[in-house]
C-alpha cells in the first residue's frame, strides 16, 4: 500500500491545475454533495470516480453514534456506522437523480445480508439524503429500479442526521494506491490532498472494474485531455503498456 510522503510546505502553484483542488475551479453554486453506502466502500468509491461530473470522492463512516470511529471499531459492529462514500459533483454535468440511478448498478441492492445487524452493519445499502428534494429523488429512483427487478431492493433511504467521518488513509482511493508510481507522481502530501485530488478520483475509478481495453482507452483519453505532470504521464503510460502486453 502506498505510504504518504512527508508533509512539506509546498505552494499549490507548483502542481498542475488538475492536480490541485479541482473543486476550486467550479463555482460553489454548482458543487453538490451526496452520500451513498453499498457494501464495502472501496468498490463504490471507484464506481463513482468513473462518473463524468463527479469531482471528488471520499470513503468514510456514516450513521453511527461514536465520534470519529476507526475502521476496526466500525467493523466490530458496535458503533452503528456504515461504510459510505461522499461524492462531490458538478450539477451542470450530472444530476442527483443520475447518481442515484447509477448507484444501483454499482452493487447488489437486493442482497439480504444488508438487513443483518451486529458484525455486518458496516456493510449495508443506503442512500443518505441531505434534504427533502434528495429524499424524493432517491425514492423515485428506487421505485424505477424495483420495477425492473423480481427481487426486493433492501436499500434504506435515510436522513443524513449525523456527521460523515472520513476513513483512514489506506481506505482512500484504495485501488489507485496499489499503483505506487502513479501515487508518487501526484506528489500528494496528506490524506486530505488525496481526497481532494480530481486526478486521484478518476484514476482510482478507471484502474478498477473495467475491461482491459476500457482502461487503456480511458487512461489514454484522460492523458490527452488533462494537464498532468510528466511523471504522472510516464507512470500512467507504463500501466497502459503493461495492460497491452498482458491483453
Amino acid at each position: 500500500m502506498y505510504k504518504l510522503l512527508p508533509k512539506t510546505h509546498t505552494d499549490s502553484s507548483e502542481f498542475p491545475a488538475s492536480e490541485s483542488k479541482s473543486s476550486t475551479t467550479i463555482p460553489l453554486e454548482f458543487l453538490c454533495e451526496a452520500v451513498f453506502a453499498g457494501d464495502g466502500f472501496w468498490g463504490l468509491e471507484a464506481a463513482f470516480g468513473r462518473v463524468d461530473g463527479v469531482v471528488k470522492t471520499a470513503t468514510g463512516y456514516c450513521g453511527g453514534t461514536l465520534k470519529k470511529p476507526s475502521y476496526k471499531e466500525v467493523c466490530e459492529g458496535r458503533t452503528g456506522h456504515t461504510e459510505a462514500v461522499k461524492v462531490m459533483y458538478d450539477n451542470r454535468k450530472i444530476s442527483y437523480k443520475s447518481l442515484c440511478d447509477g448507484f444501483w448498478e454499482a452493487h447488489d441492492p437486493t442482497n439480504k445480508e444488508f438487513l443483518n445487524f451486529g458484525l455486518s452493519t458496516h456493510h449495508r445499502s443506503a442512500i443518505f439524503y441531505m434534504n427533502e428534494e434528495q429524499r424524493k429523488q432517491a425514492q423515485e429512483s428506487k421505485i424505477r429500479k424495483q420495477m425492473k427487478l423480481n427481487r426486493r431492493i433492501v436499500t434504506q433511504i435515510i436522513a443524513l442526521d449525523s456527521e460523515f467521518f472520513m476513513g483512514e488513509n489506506q481506505h482512500q482511493k484504495y485501488y489507485l494506491q496499489k499503483s505506487y508510481r502513479v501515487c508518487e507522481s501526484l506528489s500528494l502530501r496528506s490524506t486530505e490532498q488525496f481526497v481532494e485530488s480530481n486526478i486521484a478520483c478518476k484514476l482510482n475509478g478507471w484502474i478498477l472494474g473495467m475491461e482491459v481495453r476500457g482502461i487503456i482507452d480511458e487512461l489514454t483519453m484522460f492523458l490527452e485531455s488533462h494537464k498532468v505532470s510528466d511523471q504522472t504521464k510516464l507512470a500512467c503510460g507504463e500501466i497502459i503498456e503493461d495492460l497491452r502486453r498482458n491483453d
